[in-house]
């Protein structure tokens, strides 16, 4: 009996430590995001670092692990996943979470399985960030304030798989199974709220 109140003893410790560090990494190609994201994050106490490319994030991480990280999944010069990995190998217990435009299953399993504790779409504000850095890692997320609608989430989607084809329209229509001119004139739209 006395095993298990040892561990949730370990649990918490570990949690306390992890509070009391507050080193943040922020990695996102976006500028004016990473700046705005940055001055928030400091506003509520974390000490930021900013990196703009996955060269930039990895040579943070060599110089001093942070407790915390902020990545972007798509960055111009790779992908976040790399340093989430980094990350995850230099201090395990690190609390990192993605940010992406482009969500869905299979990165989101991917980031996970590399060490992030979350995965947030953009465009996230700074209260979603720091509720899912400081988050119990049992915890269940809250649903969100202003989910997507079915018609951004099928844009989303239709966006990635064109971006994922090189930006090649018949190639995408063929792997969405949709007509070539209807493919077209989704492209064309702006995206839906």
């Amino acid at each position: 009996m006395n095993m298990p109140d040892n561990v949730d003893t370990q649990r918490d410790t570990t949690r306390v430590d992890a509070l009391a560090d507050k080193s943040l990494l922020i990695v996102d190609d976006d500028q004016p995001f990473l700046t705005r994201l940055g001055r928030a994050m400091e506003r509520r106490g974390f000490e930021v670092r900013l990196a703009s490319s996955v060269v930039e994030g990895l040579s943070e991480v060599r110089k001093q692990p942070p407790a915390f990280a902020v990545v972007d999944l798509r960055l111009e010069d790779g992908t976040g996943l790399d340093v989430v990995q980094a990350l995850h190998g230099a201090r395990a217990d690190a609390r990192a979470i993605m940010l992406t435009g482009y969500g869905n299953i299979t990165t989101a399993v991917a980031a996970v399985k590399l060490g992030a504790v979350d995965y947030l779409a953009k465009p996230a504000d700074a209260d979603d960030v720091e509720a899912a850095l400081l988050a119990q890692p049992d915890a269940l997320p809250e649903p969100p304030e202003n989910p997507m609608s079915a018609d951004r989430v099928r844009w989303e989607h239709i966006q990635r798989v064109y971006e994922l084809c090189g930006r090649n329209v018949s190639e995408t229509a063929r792997r969405l199974n949709m007509h070539r001119r209807t493919l077209q004139r989704i492209l064309a739209k702006r995206s839906p709220r």
